[in-house]
């Protein structure tokens, strides 16, 4: 795409936009654009536990990867956007370029909270599926049958060498299986 053949719709006020970033750079781009006086960046993420063979690991990542939101002024900003590190472009559709209505990101920031990180917490309930995160049972599902006392520890039941075993691990070896974006939405 070449900026010097698409021409954007003046506007006379800052509106929000949808931005395209690189794969794996969303905090990139938002940070570079921050910097700018005239261009307000939201970057919605998610904190969540992802299991490993070390055990579960905390992660941070984008609620939309590869995407990010902008207020700006398009006539004035867009070529500093567009060429701003980690940005591949503003989501446009020909010479249209779609403006995200203020309420659409009032209603995000009031879901996914004021600094821009939702936790996803993970309340075990009986029935809930589990994988188990680290040591010899690494990789296993398991179902919760009761959460004990004081929160550190779990009844699960599990199969193992070809029948159900209960079995009562750590809290914090724990994650739950179905820890996904689909949750805060």
């Amino acid at each position: 795409m070449s900026l010097d053949t698409q021409h954007p719709t003046p506007s006379s006020s800052p509106s929000w936009f949808c931005l395209r970033t690189q794969p794996k750079h969303e905090h990139i781009a938002a940070a570079h654009l921050k910097k700018e006086p005239d261009i307000e960046v939201y970057l919605p993420r998610i904190r969540f536990k992802r299991s490993t063979r070390q055990g579960p690991v905390w992660f941070t990542e984008a609620l939309f990867p590869n995407y990010l939101f902008a207020r700006f002024d398009l006539a004035a900003c867009l070529r500093k956007v567009h060429h701003a590190r980690g940005v591949r472009g503003v989501v446009h559709f020909g010479t249209h370029w779609p403006k995200i209505p203020d309420a659409v990101i009032e209603e995000l920031r009031a879901t996914v909270g004021a600094d821009h990180v939702h936790v996803l917490q993970e309340a075990l309930q009986p029935g809930d599926t589990v994988v188990i995160s680290g040591g010899a049972f690494h990789d296993l599902r398991a179902v919760v049958t009761r959460p004990m006392p004081g929160r550190t520890r779990v009844a699960v039941l599990l199969e193992f060498l070809g029948r159900q075993t209960a079995v009562e691990l750590p809290r914090e070896s724990l994650v739950l299986d179905s820890a996904s974006r689909k949750s805060i939405l």
